[in-house]
């Protein structure tokens, strides 16, 4: 071969090698391209613990608010969970639920952690709360509620001096009981999980908390009885680290506004309490 056909072969070369190199960086730019001009995840603005899903913490069980549930998506159902499970199906998100402790919750020491998106476990929206909180609107009205034996003398929370009272932590019901029954003895328990089977056992004589929580365990067994319930006006709000996730949390409230607007709400809200609020 002559020194000018090794030279043409090997400008040939050269071509094929640039041309291929050329032809691998289209196909890496078409492919960056096809990615970047693909529809976004679901809830891309939210800044979500994990893409596509709202990661709920909650505090389980609270009935009916939170419960174990194995036929639901998010394997938890209650009225609070079944809204939220709304809500995410609106905003084309799954729902995952973190079971934790209802007092770090509260005290936003868990959405701080950034363990979820948002907290939806009955949290009664206070202007202590909203120090460390940013709450949606309110969606649930409540009232506290004194739940004892059914054959127990106590007939109000003016007979609770010197008696042993279950309350959850950091909870307005706790707080309620030391206001308005300084001389009773309270009795911190997790959450209702604790404080229901002590009741049972004899270990309290009262529990003071949330009126649909003790009203579900009145219904369930005769033996119990709602003797005196308080007046509080609380809201429920779902809640969110101080100062973040305010798309998210923007989102939220229209959400609730469509959905009491569309009928869903009420279909929830009558699946676990009655129509006229009872």
């Amino acid at each position: 071969m002559s020194a000018r056909q090794i030279r043409l072969a090997a400008v040939a070369t050269g071509a094929a090698l640039l041309l291929a190199a050329c032809g691998a960086g289209n196909d890496g730019g078409d492919a960056e391209t096809t990615g970047g001009g693909a529809e976004p995840a679901a809830g891309a603005d939210f800044e979500l613990v994990q893409d596509g899903v709202l990661t709920a913490c909650s505090e389980v069980p609270y009935v009916p608010f939170e419960v174990e549930d194995a036929n639901a998506p998010s394997g938890y159902s209650g009225f609070d969970i079944d809204l939220l499970q709304a809500i995410a199906d609106n905003l084309g998100l799954k729902l995952a639920v973190a079971d934790v402790s209802f007092d770090a919750l509260q005290s936003g020491t868990t959405l701080v952690a950034g363990q979820c998106d948002i907290g939806a476990s009955a949290i009664t929206i206070t202007d202590a709360r909203k120090a460390n909180i940013d709450f949606t609107d309110g969606y649930y009205d409540s009232l506290q509620s004194l739940l004892v034996p059914a054959d127990s003398d106590i007939t109000g929370i003016a007979d609770l001096a010197g008696r042993t009272v279950a309350v959850q932590q950091g909870t307005t019901g706790k707080a309620y009981a030391e206001e308005n029954a300084p001389d009773a003895k309270l009795v911190d328990y997790p959450g209702d999980g604790e404080m229901w089977p002590a009741l049972q056992a004899g270990q309290v004589e009262a529990i003071l908390q949330d009126w649909p929580v003790n009203r579900e365990h009145e219904v369930a067994d005769p033996n119990y009885k709602i003797v005196e319930q308080f007046e509080t006006d609380e809201q429920y709000g779902f809640a969110f680290a101080k100062g973040e996730k305010t798309a998210l949390r923007e989102a939220v409230n229209e959400q609730l506004k469509t959905l009491r607007d569309d009928g869903t709400y009420d279909e929830i809200y009558n699946s676990y309490f009655t129509a006229d609020g009872s």
